[in-house]
């Protein structure tokens, strides 16, 4: 393909498959002269990456795509396209309410692009929000020679077939599937020698990984972090976003056994009440998930548990929310997002009385204090530690570094030398909110 269209501007909402997509979608372009820029009014192809999940999701697209329509009237040959979740529920209506869009494409779709472009170029428009039979994996291979991140995200799995009543990725992102554990390794493999220090494996359910190979083996999540595990200069590993009811006795036994893999766990409860987890449809009880964390704690003492809540679920009584601060308590997380319940349409809790805003406002302020009081905690007891920190980046003053702890706090160190990409035992100092300061032990 030979197109016209050499300048990208790609913004990427939601979760991070989402930038997993966003970074294999940059890539795969490269090979056909499109490259990557900063500024939407320098571009001649701007596309937004969508997300479902929150409330509003269609109508924020709505008013991005409102700001740009200035941009194509000074510049007719301007090309806009909507991917990702929202175009995969919206489809032909994006096109419809916003003249401007010429493409929408779902999730699944995205290795067509170099012919989609040539079609838009064209002036066709286009919407493909199938789920076809190919990978799309297998057409977005990484780009070579790049010079990489220390970090970097390896999608292994997509899809969910959960069917929690509240959630729309089942119906956006379609059934579950595993990526062959050859390619994954292939590529895992690539990106620790272009760089990589620490990969973070990606999936809806990415614990529901699972793979029949050609001899008939099968090939779990915790036979996958064992290999994955043997690449030589891979020296971190970790992975999002998993699923009680997939957490295996064997995936549990390897956080003592694996030392690659971080003491650092994302494990999404959404309820401390076992009626509200029954009208979620999420198949577990608290009792059961509070078993998982106490094997995970005996096995590995300092491990970092993070979670997920929604609060203002329809039914969710001052008893249920008592509940869930009552988990909060038990697990002392480490951190935790936690949201408004946002009813979704097509989904079952859409038909169930919703409850009024302002007490879910009341309670997801209460959450919020409690989850905050234990991330606290948990932060100033690293303090006076020392930690194996990945620096990852430069900081915003001069000399500054950026990097992780092996239980993923941020930590804030001061340097004349360059760090990018060093394992360093850093002291740390001081908390600060969200954030650690150390300095390094020479």
């Amino acid at each position: 393909m030979k197109s016209k269209i050499k300048k990208l501007f790609l913004k990427t909402y939601g979760c991070q498959m989402n930038v997993f997509d966003s970074e294999r979608i940059e890539e795969s372009l490269i090979n056909f002269g499109i490259k990557k820029v900063y500024e939407e009014q320098n571009s001649d192809l701007i596309i937004l990456n969508t997300c479902h999940i929150r409330e509003k999701a269609a109508e924020k697209v709505y008013s991005e795509l409102g700001r740009f329509r200035k941009l194509k009237q000074k510049n007719p040959k301007l090309k806009i396209g909507v991917i990702g979740c929202v175009a995969q529920a919206e489809g032909q209506e994006i096109i419809e309410r916003s003249k401007i869009v010429d493409m929408v494409l779902g999730p699944q779709v995205y290795h067509k692009l170099p012919e989609i472009i040539s079609k838009i170029e064209s002036n066709e428009k286009v919407v493909d929000t199938d789920f076809p039979l190919e990978d799309k994996f297998d057409k977005l291979n990484l780009a070579k020679n790049i010079k990489r991140n220390s970090t970097a995200f390896l999608t292994i799995q997509e899809g969910c077939d959960k069917f929690c009543s509240f959630c729309v990725v089942p119906y956006t992102r379609g059934a579950e599937r595993s990526r062959s554990p050859e390619v994954i390794i292939r590529e895992a493999s690539e990106l620790v020698n272009s760089g990589v220090k620490e990969i973070t494996l990606l999936g809806q359910n990415v614990n529901a990984y699972y793979f029949l190979d050609k001899n008939n083996n099968n090939i779990d999540f915790a036979n996958l972090i064992k290999v994955l595990c043997k690449i030589d200069d891979l020296k971190r590993l970790r992975f999002v976003t998993s699923h009680p009811r997939d957490m295996t006795e064997n995936l549990i036994n390897l956080f003592g056994k694996e030392e690659k893999l971080m003491p650092y766990l994302h494990l999404p409860i959404q309820s401390g009440s076992n009626k509200i987890l029954k009208k979620m449809n999420r198949g577990h009880t608290v009792e059961f998930y509070v078993d998982i964390i106490s094997k995970l704690k005996k096995i590995r003492p300092e491990i970092a548990i993070s979670g997920d809540f929604i609060v203002g679920f329809p039914g969710e009584t001052d008893e249920d929310f008592q509940k869930t601060l009552e988990i909060c308590k038990i697990i002392k997380y480490s951190q935790a997002y936690s949201f408004k319940y946002s009813p979704r349409t097509g989904t079952p809790s859409y038909e169930m009385k919703d409850i009024p805003d302002n007490v879910k406002r009341y309670r997801l302020s209460k959450l919020q204090e409690t989850i905050s009081l234990y991330q606290q905690e948990f932060q100033q007891n690293l303090v006076g530690s020392v930690q194996e920190v990945l620096i990852e980046k430069i900081g915003k003053l001069n000399g500054q570094y950026i990097g992780r702890t092996p239980y993923m706090n941020p930590v804030v160190i001061k340097s004349k030398e360059n760090q990018i990409g060093k394992i360093l035992p850093i002291k740390i100092c001081a908390t600060n909110g969200l954030s650690l300061s150390g300095e390094y032990v020479i």
